[in-house]
């Protein structure tokens, strides 16, 4: 099933433990849907990705109209994630809403150092529990899952600061459990791949604009036209590096493919492309960073 499919019986459809596959999985969703019982109100982080998702649909079925699903509007989140959100939002009668962040405005995230995820998840989790204090919202939650424990994620550390909550990861869902409980229960975003903020194509210390942030949105939508599922592009100044879900890169070097693909990002304004024989990999940029941590 793809987002522009959702039935009016899926919009319908809600979420039981006697639908899912494996009952390791559904008993951590039992787990996840008691800990949410505790709070008569919550604010999620709603990004539009697969976890956010699921954890929206389930605060949503837990809590109610107590639970707000607020997606950040800004230039640094890719316009492909907030579309997913409103179609989700759409399909299972969340209560959305969607918020301006400006992260760009500050200057310690434009220049883009090795933990500028602190400074992008300091300011969505400082209009989030502003938001939940002005309206007596219990907690802010956001949908980190326990995979994410093994990444470079300095955004953890504002989470912990603004006391933002993070229930799959504590009752230690992993991505695929999120995405099998997602499959069955009818959600389209169920196999979408895993993204970022538009930010992390980016360099460290390479500043971020908006003109970057705009070139490599609009390349990512182009390969996604062109039929490519796992994308990214890696700017580099006027060179964009693409990396490909590894099935997809012999694809991309097909004569007929590779010249589309070079006009649709030279129209978005870069002069070279280059395709990363490595394919996708998350976190690629934290490579460098891994190593000097360890």
């Amino acid at each position: 099933m793809t987002t522009s499919t959702i039935s009016t019986k899926t919009r319908k459809r809600r979420i039981s433990t006697s639908e899912h596959g494996s009952s390791r999985a559904a008993d951590k969703d039992q787990r996840l849907r008691e800990l949410l019982s505790g709070y008569s109100s919550a604010i999620v982080a709603f990004s539009g990705g697969v976890d956010s998702a699921y954890l929206s649909v389930v605060a949503t079925q837990v809590l109610g109209a107590g639970a707000l699903c607020v997606t950040a509007d800004s230039p640094s989140y890719p316009e492909h994630h907030r579309s997913l959100a409103r179609q989700v939002a759409q399909a299972f009668a969340l209560r959305h809403e969607v918020v301006a962040t400006a992260e760009l405005e500050r200057p310690e995230y434009r220049a883009n150092p090795v933990n500028r995820c602190y400074y992008c998840k300091d300011e969505l989790y400082t209009t989030l529990t502003a938001l939940a204090s002005s309206r007596a919202i219990d907690v802010v939650l956001d949908g980190n899952n326990a995979d994410d424990r093994g990444d470079y994620r300095p955004g953890r550390q504002a989470a912990r600061e603004h006391g933002v909550r993070s229930p799959l990861d504590e009752v230690g869902l992993t991505k695929a459990e999120i995405r099998e409980l997602s499959r069955a229960a009818g959600m389209a975003t169920w196999d979408e791949p895993a993204s970022a903020c538009l930010s992390s194509r980016i360099p460290y210390d390479h500043e971020i604009t908006n003109e970057k942030l705009r070139m490599v949105d609009q390349a990512e939508d182009a390969l996604r036209a062109l039929g490519f599922r796992v994308c990214r592009v890696r700017h580099h100044d006027t060179l964009a590096r693409l990396e490909l879900g590894r099935d997809e890169i012999a694809r991309a070097l097909d004569e007929a493919v590779r010249d589309e693909i070079l006009r649709a990002l030279r129209a978005v304004g870069y002069r070279q492309v280059a395709v990363d024989l490595q394919g996708y990999r998350m976190g690629s940029l934290n490579e460098g960073i891994k190593l000097r941590l360890v």
